[in-house]
């Protein structure tokens, strides 16, 4: 499989990852068969193992840290931190208390000593990023920790991120993971090119838009189940953006006829294209799925059918907005964008 350099921290990544999302009791909790998945992929040529610990409630660190003992040193190994892995509130964020605690967890789980990438999973208001890069950077320095990143960070923030770095002395994030695909791409506007600009490398998620891009998602029955109950939003069809998305599966399916592609391989090959996409990861749940996508490995779109896909959802459009998973504060809290009645 295609290798491609993770920014400029060195690190070869292959063009595809695998993300464990849906290893553990959130899709396939059995062993043999999450091993034999995991072994598979990289069998495959994947290099990139992409979990975190909130996934299946820290069950996929433990499957992926069984699956790869053996081949430990041949794995670029990612994980992430930030989301609630217990009810008390310090058990979440991205304080220094937090992040310590989590990535000792993690190397635990994963039955490793160090992490090759450890990803802040979202942003946190309520930490100074200050706060966050100082941890960070020492557990570096210890070796737990080879490089950092972010995962749904805006633009504004990966740039204060850089500066503070710089001004603080920190290692600084040297890569950034968020949603991208057909359906989702406003991150062409600002946040890739800012990647570009700092030397970060991007490893994107969901470029099938919660299967969305697998064309079988084309009439107004859409069964609500599983995981997909913690996602519902990304179904509703009382939804302008989910109407929008049926009406251009159908396009998008008349191009994958066209082109002799099938939409899922169409979809991950698009991801895979931008020229600021270090890898794309693929989340299945069986071997079944994992042999389907990766049969997508060798696709190359040509200029003309990207031009198409361009004509049929714009550069930099998200159909849906909820799909970035990740809304600011001051956009959800009215409270924080209005001065109190006796200012105004």
């Amino acid at each position: 499989m295609l290798r491609r350099n993770l920014g400029k921290t060195g690190i070869s990544v292959s063009k595809y990852a695998l993300g464990t999302m849906h290893l553990g009791p959130w899709g396939n909790d059995e062993p043999a068969e999450v091993a034999r998945l995991i072994n598979t992929a990289l069998d495959a040529g994947i290099n990139l193992v992409d979990t975190a610990d909130m996934y299946s409630g820290g069950e996929a660190e433990r499957l992926v840290g069984a699956a790869i003992r053996d081949r430990r040193d041949d794995v670029v190994l990612a994980t992430k931190g930030h989301f609630p892995m217990g009810e008390d509130p310090n058990y979440s964020g991205n304080s220094r208390r937090w992040i310590t605690r989590a990535v000792e967890d993690s190397l635990r789980r994963l039955g490793t000593d160090r992490i090759d990438l450890y990803q802040i999973h979202r942003p946190d208001p309520d930490t100074d990023i200050d706060e966050t890069l100082s941890v960070l950077s020492d557990l570096v320095r210890a070796g737990k920790i080879m490089a950092i990143g972010s995962s749904d960070f805006s633009a504004a923030q990966l740039v204060r991120a850089q500066w503070v770095a710089h001004e603080r002395n920190h290692i600084s994030f040297r890569s950034e993971q968020p949603p991208y695909s057909i359906f989702v791409r406003g991150i062409e506007r600002d946040v890739l090119p800012t990647a570009r600009e700092y030397g970060l490398g991007v490893l994107t998620w969901s470029p099938l838009n919660s299967g969305w891009l697998t064309g079988r998602i084309r009439d107004e029955r859409i069964e609500i189940s599983g995981f997909r109950e913690l996602i519902a939003h990304k179904f509703d069809l009382e939804l302008p953006g989910n109407r929008r998305k049926l009406e251009t599966v159908e396009r998008l399916l008349a191009l994958a006829t066209d082109t002799g592609i099938s939409l899922t391989h169409l979809a991950l090959a698009f991801a895979a294209s931008h020229a600021d996409v270090s890898s794309v990861i693929l989340g299945p749940r069986t071997g079944a799925q994992l042999d389907d996508l990766l049969a997508a490995a060798e696709i190359q779109l040509a200029d003309d059918v990207l031009d198409r896909i361009d004509a049929i959802v714009a550069p930099a459009t998200d159909l849906n907005p909820g799909d970035t998973d990740y809304t600011p504060p001051h956009l959800t809290d009215a409270a924080l964008r209005r001065r109190p009645l006796t200012q105004r």
